[in-house]
C-alpha cells in the first residue's frame, strides 16, 4: 500500500495524539485536582485526578530524571529507526511506532514540566492502575508491535517452509 507524504501524516497524528493527551490532562489538572472523582459511567469508569512520579502501577516512583531521559533516548532512537527506508516501506510497523512515539512524548512533556505524569482514567470495574491518554497510545502501540512482530515472524518463517 502507497501513502503519499507518509512521514508528514505521521508527525500529524503524533501531533494529534500528544495535543489530545496534554488537552485531556490540562483539563483534569484545573477541574479534578481539588475536587472529588467524577463518575463517568457508575461502576465503570471515574475520572480521578493522580500524580505518578513512577511508570505504570507506580513502579520505580521518583526516577524523574532516570525516565527523562530513557524515554528521550528512546524517543530518538525510535525516530531514528522511523527515518529508515524499510521501515517507511512498512505501514503498520511505521504507524505503530508513531503510536508509540506520541505516548512517550506525551508523557515525557509532563515529567520534564511537572516532575510528575498526571493520571486521570480510573476503571472502577476492576482493580487497576489510574492512566492518561499517552499510557493508551503505549499500550495500544505495544499491542500493535507485538502482533506485527508475530505476524512478520510467521511470514518469514512460511517464507523459509516454502523455499525448502
Amino acid at each position: 500500500m502507497k501513502l503519499k507524504n507518509k512521514n508528514i501524516w505521521c508527525t500529524v497524528m503524533v501531533c494529534l495524539i500528544v495535543a489530545f493527551d496534554q488537552i485531556t490532562k490540562y483539563l483534569a489538572k484545573s477541574h479534578l485536582s481539588n475536587s472529588d472523582a467524577v463518575t463517568l459511567i457508575d461502576g465503570f469508569l471515574e475520572f480521578r485526578y493522580a500524580e505518578n512520579t513512577g511508570m505504570a502501577f507506580s513502579a520505580l516512583s521518583g526516577g524523574r530524571w532516570f525516565f527523562i531521559v530513557l524515554t528521550f533516548v528512546v524517543a530518538i532512537g525510535v525516530i531514528v529507526f522511523m527515518s529508515k527506508k524499510k521501515t517507511q516501506s512498512d505501514l503498520w510497523l511505521f504507524w505503530t511506532l508513531g503510536v508509540l512515539l506520541s505516548g512517550a512524548i506525551g508523557n515525557l512533556i509532563d515529567r520534564v514540566l511537572f516532575g510528575f505524569v498526571i493520571d486521570f482514567i480510573n476503571p472502577t470495574f476492576v482493580d487497576f492502575a489510574i492512566f492518561n491518554i499517552a499510557d493508551c497510545a503505549v499500550t495500544l502501540g505495544t499491542i500493535s508491535l507485538i502482533a506485527y512482530m508475530l505476524f512478520d515472524a510467521f511470514k518469514k518463517k512460511d517464507k523459509e517452509h516454502r523455499d525448502e
